[in-house]
């Protein structure tokens, strides 16, 4: 409830190299991995462990919504304590430990946030909006949304040392559940559909970005069903024409507009944005139209040119994967996978089907990224080299492209929906000088 200790008081090619980073996405506690958060597996193949449960409906993901607990482990999150966080029944659990937080690894700026909690009664709980890692001040490090009904200023739907809930309400002793939006300088929330608070940060030191953080402050505490929307996406392409768009010399693909989306093919090449970008939130849906299609979106790329097409990160594109088994991803042998930073951190699991219309998201914040396929988190990974311009040679932080990929001849994709949201960049976070960069052929 508080912003933490110090107030707690208060209530691609083939490609055989390794991938570089760090390759152990999954570090939490994992207890009954086969059941979902909230609702139970009902077939056999929900029972699969290479099949992740299904959180979210196709209409969810489709419109932006992702998953920030994956029902089943707690990859995404990191704690600020010794605080024994765990996982059983599809539902985050505190345990023993010392009080604290459990934050995502992501930072976000505008969203909308959905969660259930339950606190036991007596308990001392919050939920942590564009926090930072260790928030000591409730009024200057975070806005916390306050689980408290015995807080003698501030209890259950407050923003704690900012503003008091409109009317009294329960939070404690049962399931609840909050929907939160966040965005530009407001906050607005509901506790089970019924509105509570909505407050204008009007303040020169307004936060503008940051963690997502759950409390133990007191008390045992649960949380499901976490799920957020970026907020504030603009289209990349108007569904018309492909302004704003080149072929990057040299493409032998051809790009051609198909029903609203973007369909390459026709041999190798690259549609590059003329514009770019450097931390934001991209979403898109992406369809292979035949089996073991590979393509892929570069970001932070430098300018294509004929002998340097795409210098770039790449979001992977390949839904093939090996022996019926979707945790291990089989794209030309490489084993990235949709989803994947491709050469860097392959996917957890193959959401996508070739064929199917996919939904893939991509949050580039400094040298840290996550991506989402279908709402299911699938990398999450910081990109600890050296810097460079070029992010095939090392870590680039500096604005680039975007660049649709078609792989080889037998590349057949589409894209739609294309849409991104700038992510601010505080001024302790300006990227530093990058090196020079040698252009290399890529062919990936």
């Amino acid at each position: 409830m508080v912003c933490l200790l110090a107030v707690a008081a208060s209530c691609a090619r083939k490609q055989t190299d390794p991938p570089e980073g760090d390759s152990g996405q999954d570090r939490s506690v994992i207890q009954n991995s086969n059941r979902s958060t909230g609702t139970k597996p009902n077939s056999a193949k929900a029972q699969r462990p290479d099949i992740p449960p299904k959180l979210l409906t196709q209409q969810q993901y489709a419109a932006g919504w992702i998953q920030l607990f994956d029902g089943q482990t707690l990859f995404g999150w990191k704690a600020n304590s010794d605080m024994a966080w765990s996982v059983r029944d599809g539902e985050i659990h505190s345990g023993t430990g010392a009080p604290g937080l459990l934050l995502t690894t992501t930072r976000f700026a505008d969203y909308e946030l959905h969660l259930d909690f339950r606190l036991e009664r007596g308990g001392n709980s919050g939920i942590f909006l564009r926090t930072s890692l260790n928030p000591k001040d409730p009024a200057a490090d975070c806005y916390e949304l306050n689980i408290c009904d015995t807080h003698p200023t501030f209890p259950t739907g407050s923003l704690v040392a900012r503003r008091k809930a409109t009317k009294s309400v329960k939070g404690e002793g049962e399931w609840k559940t909050y929907d939160i939006r966040v965005e530009g300088r407001r906050i607005v929330a509901k506790l089970d559909g019924e509105p509570i608070i909505d407050f204008s940060d009007e303040s020169p030191k307004r936060l503008r970005t940051g963690f997502i953080g759950l409390q133990m402050n007191g008390g045992r505490v649960a949380f499901r069903n976490i799920r957020l929307r970026p907020l504030g996406t603009g289209p990349l392409f108007n569904g018309t024409d492909l302004s704003g768009w080149r072929l990057v010399p040299g493409s032998q693909s051809k790009a051609t507009l198909v029903e609203g989306s973007i369909h390459l093919a026709g041999g190798p090449g690259n549609l590059e944005t003329k514009s770019t970008w450097a931390n934001f939130v991209l979403q898109t849906d992406v369809r292979t139209e035949h089996q073991d299609v590979n393509s892929g979106i570069f970001f932070r790329a430098m300018t294509g040119t004929r002998d340097a097409p795409a210098n770039g990160y790449e979001l992977q594109i390949h839904n093939g994967f090996a022996d019926g088994d979707r945790r291990r991803p089989n794209d030309y042998g490489s084993g990235f996978g949709s989803g994947a930073i491709f050469r860097r951190m392959k996917t957890r699991r193959v959401v996508g089907d070739d064929t199917q219309w996919m939904t893939m998201t991509l949050v580039a914040d400094d040298n840290h990224f996550a991506t989402w396929v279908n709402g299911y988190p699938t990398v999450n990974w910081t990109d600890s080299r050296k810097l460079n311009v070029n992010p095939r040679r090392g870590r680039r932080l500096k604005a680039g492209h975007l660049s649709l990929q078609a792989h080889d001849a037998t590349t057949d994709v589409s894209f739609r929906n294309l849409r991104l949201a700038v992510l601010p960049v505080e001024k302790s976070r300006k990227p530093k000088a990058e090196s020079g960069g040698t252009r290399i052929s890529t062919d990936d």
